[in-house]
Order: structure tokens, then sequence, then C-alpha cells
């Protein structure tokens, strides 16, 4: 059975009509080390500009919340793509073929990612409160001296055991170390599934099937838990008053958003050349943006659901939030996030042409990558005083850290995953949906 899935001959006998045969090189393209080399000249480029921002009044400030809303991002990747493999392998599917060695690349990425909060962790007193005020005692002064309200005092003394520095270091280190042991078991494992002596065997199959679906199933439980741990800590505790039942669950779906965005780019990218060229068929190309058209659509429900409760409701401890990311000139940005993270999306993905020209597919994709970042930084920024119901432009040039810092994070991220990308072959050999995504193309 697996004779068929892997020939090195170039034997196109059965011409228009019969299976595609693998090419012989199942490795990464040349093209990515082009990709690695331009993602590290970015990052170079944007590091030398950002450091003007030190020498500007509030510089330093807009640099760190911008480095934690490219770190979010690099996050969404690594961590998005951990929980999305686990759910390939519990659903199963043929997109998960196509898929699986960028969402490998993408887990590979976690120790780099860790690496990336060490600046946060240093400079965490200038992100949040509690850890400007470590103790109660602490809390309790800054009240009585007026640098903070009774709400937020109160409130921060009443979440104290989760939301202290020694907590929050604790908290993180267990959250990289059950991604980084997942991701570590799941890319062994894919590795010595290929290298299985029965491969190709329906034995074989169902073997690794089971033995994938007993790890994916409780660890997709886990990641929510840790993913919902990790939003709370972040991002919502930079303002300490406020509150939100689905915040987990919303991260989970924007990182699905933007990882199944970096996912398509990269498989369509790949397909100019071989392996992905014999592999992504214009079914399958179809396929992913249906999926990801479902997860713009899930966005929008939670975020609008969300929105609507708290606003009915107009309760004093949750109304705020909003408030402050709606005034003044964030009117306009929060336009914009609707415009550009929800409608522009939905839009274009209702077109089946879209989902199956290449070129338009992808710049669909790469303008959602965008859109996910000015969503972050609409999610960000207003929890600052200086930021809260308006957003001050005028003379506050250091809030143009945001163009360029996350974008070295990023581009840095982004050369080391083309890194992972190039360590193993593009294809999974040994999985019984191989087979069938080499048939001809039925649907035109």
């Amino acid at each position: 059975m697996s004779s068929g899935y892997v020939q090195h001959e170039a034997d196109h006998g059965h011409g228009h009509h019969g299976p595609k045969v693998l090419p012989e090189k199942l490795n990464s393209p040349e093209v990515l080390t082009v990709w690695r080399t331009r993602a590290l000249m970015i990052a170079v480029i944007a590091a030398v500009i950002s450091l003007v921002f030190l020498f500007v009044p509030g510089g330093k400030s807009h640099m760190l919340r911008a480095y934690l809303l490219g770190f979010m991002i690099c996050f969404s990747f690594a961590g998005g793509g951990l929980v999305l493999l686990m759910l390939q392998y519990v659903t199963g599917g043929k997109w998960g073929l196509l898929l699986r060695r960028p969402l490998e690349a993408m887990t590979r990425t976690i120790g780099l990612v860790a690496l990336f909060i060490l600046p946060i962790g240093f400079f965490m007193k200038h992100l949040y409160q509690w850890a400007r005020y470590p103790s109660i005692a602490d809390e309790r002064n800054a009240l009585a001296h007026g640098w903070i309200d009774k709400e937020q005092a109160w409130t921060d003394i009443s979440k104290h055991a989760m939301f202290n520095p020694t907590s929050a270091i604790i908290q993180t280190i267990v959250v990289f170390a059950v991604l980084g042991t997942l991701t570590y078991i799941l890319n062994k494992w894919s590795l010595e599934r290929d290298a299985d002596p029965a491969a190709g065997s329906i034995a074989s199959y169902d073997r690794w099937r089971v033995r994938f679906e007993n790890l994916c199933g409780p660890g997709i439980f886990i990641y929510v838990v840790c993913l919902t741990d990790a939003a709370l800590l972040w991002i919502m505790s930079l303002d300490v008053t406020w509150y939100s039942s689905i915040w987990g669950l919303k991260f989970l779906v924007g990182q699905g958003y933007a990882v199944l965005a970096l996912g398509i780019l990269t498989v369509v990218k790949l397909s100019k050349t071989e392996p992905m060229k014999t592999l992504l068929r214009t079914t399958e190309q179809h396929d992913l943006g249906k999926f990801i058209f479902a997860f713009v659509m899930l966005n929008i429900y939670l975020t609008f659901a969300e929105f609507l409760i708290i606003w009915s409701g107009n309760v004093p401890d949750e109304i705020p939030w909003y408030l402050s990311r709606i005034r003044g000139d964030w009117w306009w940005i929060c336009t914009l996030d609707f415009v550009c993270h929800w409608l522009i999306p939905f839009c274009l993905l209702l077109s089946r042409d879209l989902k199956r020209s290449k070129k338009r597919l992808t710049a669909i994709v790469s303008f959602m990558l965008l859109a996910r970042c000015i969503d972050m930084f609409w999610i960000i920024e207003p929890n600052f005083k200086d930021a809260a119901s308006n957003l001050h432009l005028a003379g506050n040039f250091g809030i143009l850290a945001y163009l360029t810092v996350p974008v070295c994070v990023i581009a840095l991220w982004w050369a080391y995953y083309c890194t992972q990308l190039m360590s193993r072959p593009l294809v999974n050999v040994n999985d019984p949906h191989l087979e069938e995504i080499l048939e001809p193309e039925h649907a035109h």
C-alpha cells in the first residue's frame, strides 16, 4: 500500500488521468533561504530605526508596549500552531497533510518565543500595576498617595494570589514547559511515524492514529487552560479592573485566525516549487480558504457577543474598558480594526473564486496578518493612562514604535520559522491521506 505513496522515478505514464507522483526530493526548496535572509535584513533595519525611540519623550514606554504586541503575535504563531496541530491529529483530514510541516515548524519556535518574554519579565513593572506594587502593603501605600484609585487597589489586592511577580514567573515557566513538552513529543513522533518499518500498512496507520489521538485529546484541553492563564497574565492584567469570561477563548480563536493565515500563506507560496507544487490541489486550497473563513466568523461572533453583553449590561466595572477604546481618536482605530479584522476578510472569503486563486488568497491572508496586529494594538495600548480614551498623536512620536518594534520581533521569528521549516522534508509520507491527495483533480 505504501509503494504508491513515494515514488522516486519520474514516471508520468498515467498522464492526466492517473495519480500524481511525488518528486524525488521532498526537502524544502531553496526559496526558504531567501525568505530567511530577507527576514533578517528587515529585522536589522527595524531594530536600527527603533533605537531612535530611545531618545523620544515617552519612546521607551511605547517600545516596551510595542514589544509586547510583537511577542503576543509570535506566541500566537507558536502556541496556535501547536493547538491546530493537535486538532488535526484528533479530527483527521487532508488539510492537515498540507499544513503539518508548517505547523510543526511553528511549534518548534516555542523556545525562541520563551526567550522573547525575558525583556517583558525584566521590565514588567513598567507594564503591570501588580509588578509595580508587588505586595498588598505596596498597593495600599500607592492608594494612600493617590497613585492608583480605590478600584484599582482593591481589585489588584483581590487578585494578588495570581497577579504578583513571583506567581507570574512561575506561571510563565509552567506554560512554556507544558507547551515545550507537547511540542517535543509531537515532533519526535512525527519523524518516528515516517520512519516506521511498517509505513504504508493499515496497522501502522491505526497504531500512530491512536497514539496521536490519545495525546492530543487531553493536550488540547491542557493547552486551552495554559493559554487562558497566559492571556490573563500577559494581556488582561494590563488593566486589573477588567473582567471577561471568554477572554481565553477569544485569544484561542484569534490564534487560529493568525496561524491559518500564516499556514496558508506558507503553503501557497511554496506551491510554486516542488514538492508542494504536486501536493496542493485546487480542492484542498479551497478547503483551507473555507477553514479560515470559519475562524473569521467565529472571531466575529465571540468578539461582538462579548461587546454586546457588556455594553447592554452597562456595568461600571466592565464598560470603561470599551469606553477607553472608542472615545477620541480611538474611534478611528476601532473602526479600522472592525473593517480590517472582520469586514474585509468576511466579505472577500465569501467568494469561491478568491479561495481558489493562489494570488488573491495569498493577498487576503497577508492582509489578515496585518489586521491581527491592528487588533492587538487596539487591545494593548488603551490600557495605559496616557492613551486611554484618546489616541494622542500630536507630539507623541513614541507611539510610532508600534510600526517598527513588532516588525523587528516578528521578522526574527519568521527567520527562525524558515530555519525550522528547512530542517525536515515538507511531506509526511506515512499518512493515509497522501494517496488521496495525489489523485488527479476532479473539481474545476
